[in-house]
């Protein structure tokens, strides 16, 4: 009985020692020494009597959160914020009733500041362009946020700024498949506001050109058309995919989808008409699909109504003048072909078709040179263009040429050499 009362007495004493010396260590962190405090309750957890002191643990998390707060003491702890949140979470594990007590009368304080200390690092990090920092500080702030989450803490279903944060540095850091995450977590969430759009557009991007995956690519292009319907991207972009598809008859299609919901939009309207045209017509007559007629025709349909909604847009005019340049062309290739056999002479038939052809020549060579006078118009009275409109000048201008040459009208042609010349001088 003795040896057990004695017993008895050594373990109360030495209860009694754990307990001083935990309070004497909490007195610290309230005085703020927290080195100190540190260093006194690493040899506290480091005894195996005190491994599962629920309080001894959270008191060295709190221990470690306040000295990451602090930059004088946090140089020496560099990894001060990382083990105050492992630390913080290993109380968690260990509190089996899930009463959390401490943690709740410091109203969850500690876990707040890892939170905000991660997410100010990454701000700091990121305003002095040290974007590699800054995506490891946001990445390590939303991990954070996630677990309060998890822990019903926080009813904080997305944590849209860092997230954000997180993937621009991701991207800053040539981490473009991190940052990919992170908008894709943003996309997903149909979030909006200004700017936000670049992220489904970025998305569509990364996706389609970068990792070939056009469904994901489709996916957000979708996500992005509901959240900012207004925006000129979405269709524009639908129609590059269609085009790379390589089916002309969906993209064309997908034109008359796109300028259904938008009928205003000249620049996709005057693609559609290019795109019907170049499928339409080419050179070599043998090259030319079946419907040839039918798409040129529509290609000037299309070519009028942008001009009509837009009367400066000389590529339109330039593009139906040849139209009606080519049937000329078309017409003389024709008239070319009908030759007399050799030593012969051309049947009078024939020679009525060539004089029909060079009739329908004239006949369309005339109908194209308003276009092109048009884009003279528009553009010769200009001073500096750009290289597409000095392009659009030329070609208008070296069409004239040929069209006054065929004419045998040489005042004509001279103008209009001299004009072609000084396009670089003047423009």
């Amino acid at each position: 009985m003795k040896k057990l009362l004695l017993t008895a007495m050594l373990a109360t004493t030495v209860l009694g020692l754990s307990a001083q010396n935990l309070e004497k260590i909490k007195n610290n962190v309230k005085a703020k020494k927290y080195t100190e405090a540190k260093d006194q309750i690493e040899t506290f957890l480091a005894n195996e009597k005190n491994a599962k002191n629920l309080e001894a643990w959270y008191t060295k998390a709190k221990i470690y959160a306040e000295i990451s707060q602090d930059p004088a003491l946090a140089a020496s702890v560099p990894d001060a914020r990382a083990v105050a949140y492992e630390t913080l979470k290993k109380y968690v594990d260990m509190d089996d009733k899930g009463q959390l007590v401490f943690l709740q009368l410091d109203n969850y304080k500690p876990i707040m500041d890892v939170y905000q200390g991660y997410f100010k690092a990454g701000a700091d990090a990121y305003n002095g362009n040290k974007f590699e920092e800054a995506y490891g500080n946001f990445k390590n702030c939303l991990e954070v946020s996630d677990y309060m989450v998890s822990k019903k803490w926080s009813n904080l279903a997305l944590d849209t700024t860092v997230v954000l944060y997180a993937g621009i540095s991701a991207e800053k850091s040539n981490k473009r498949d991190d940052a990919a995450i992170y908008y894709s977590k943003l996309a997903d969430a149909k979030v909006n506001g200004e700017g936000m759009v670049e992220i489904y557009k970025w998305l569509v991007d990364y996706n389609y050109n970068q990792k070939k995956d056009t469904e994901a690519a489709k996916k957000y292009l979708t996500l992005g058309k509901e959240v900012y319907p207004e925006d000129k991207f979405w269709p524009a972009y639908e129609l590059d995919i269609a085009r790379d598809g390589g089916d002309k008859a969906e993209l064309f299609k997908k034109y008359e989808a796109v300028l259904a919901g938008d009928p205003t939009n000249t620049s996709i309207r005057y693609n559609y008409a290019v795109e019907l045209y170049s499928e339409g017509y080419k050179p070599d007559v043998a090259q030319r699909p079946a419907n040839s007629k039918e798409l040129i025709a529509k290609a000037e349909e299309e070519l009028k109504k942008v001009v009509a909604e837009k009367p400066d847009y000389a590529a339109a005019y330039l593009v139906l003048g040849q139209i009606q340049y080519n049937e000329g062309v078309d017409y003389n290739t024709i008239n070319k072909a009908i030759r007399p056999p050799q030593g012969g002479r051309l049947k009078p038939e024939e020679l009525k078709r060539k004089e029909e052809l060079r009739g329908l020549i004239a006949q369309k060579f005339d109908a194209a040179i308003p276009y092109f006078e048009k884009v003279d118009e528009l553009l010769g009275k200009e001073g500096k263009l750009k290289m597409e409109q000095k392009s659009y000048l030329k070609d208008a201008y070296d069409l004239l040429i040929t069209i006054y040459d065929n004419k045998q009208n040489q005042d004509k042609l001279k103008f209009y050499e001299e004009k072609f010349n000084n396009v670089d001088k003047v423009h």
